[in-house]
């Protein structure tokens, strides 16, 4: 039972390693998935990251809930904001990450889910919030990233009746990119984390940065925004390298400098 790092050319792969009780978390994967996520973000060998479940029934379905159970809480742990941290909490990492959802995708895999840059499913995942139906709400960015990815009645549907979608359904409502039969999952993620990692690093995560930030910012900032982020990337190797290669037509080597 674990939280398994690997990573190879670029591409971390990380593996909720609980499969008998569906890759559910508690406190203590919790904490490790927060060190993976810590890794991805500050290894700068790691250009893109895939998240995954183990086995072949589940991604994750969210927070053991028999584990919190009756723990005794200090209350100045809602003041910690910045212990533990998870990519669905706040944690910031603009290298892409990418989901292979294999199985049930339930109430904090969800909002994992939702944290996530690109995602494939499985032909037989399925996906829920269903935290109504224990008597309390999907955290960790579920109300807030639900509605601002999907249409506001189709999230709303999801955020109170906590019923279930299958694969199908959140490919049509765009909650997942592709979906696949089961032994092609892995595959097609990483051809994705392939095809990202090949690209300048610096330019991919800021790329993500400033599309993830124009939520919160106006249209003029934005743009001012990209002026600044454009004209430092002048100044880089790698915009020189993408140079040299198209004029050679060779395929540029990017090493985020």
């Amino acid at each position: 039972m674990s939280i398994d790092y690997n990573s190879s050319d670029g591409i971390a792969v990380i593996t909720i390693n609980r499969p008998e009780r569906h890759n559910a978390l508690d406190v203590e994967h919790y904490n490790l998935l927060s060190e993976a996520w810590t890794q991805v973000r500050d290894d700068p060998a790691v250009r893109c990251a895939v998240i995954t479940g183990a086995g072949s029934k589940s991604f994750s379905s969210g927070a053991d809930l028999k584990s919190f159970i009756g723990r005794e809480r200090d209350p100045q742990e809602l003041w910690l904001t910045q212990r533990g941290q998870l990519l669905n909490r706040g944690l910031e990492v603009w290298k892409p990450v990418i989901a292979a959802v294999n199985g049930y995708c339930l109430g904090g895999g969800t909002t994992l889910l939702l944290a996530t840059d690109i995602r494939v499913a499985a032909e037989h995942a399925t996906f829920a919030v269903s935290e109504v139906k224990r008597g309390t709400i999907p955290a960790n960015g579920g109300t807030q990233r639900l509605v601002a990815q999907l249409p506001h009645a189709i999230a709303m549907e999801l955020l109170l009746t906590g019923d279930s979608i299958d694969a199908s359904t959140a490919l049509r409502w765009g909650l997942v990119n592709r979906v696949v039969p089961s032994e092609r999952l892995m595959e097609t993620a990483m051809e994705y984390a392939a095809r990202i990692a090949a690209n300048a690093p610096l330019a991919v995560q800021a790329a993500k940065e400033l599309a993830i930030r124009s939520r919160d910012v106006e249209i003029a900032v934005g743009l001012r925004l990209e002026q600044f982020v454009s004209r430092t990337l002048q100044e880089t190797d790698d915009l020189r390298e993408g140079r040299l290669a198209f004029l050679e037509k060779r395929r540029p080597i990017f090493k985020g400098r």
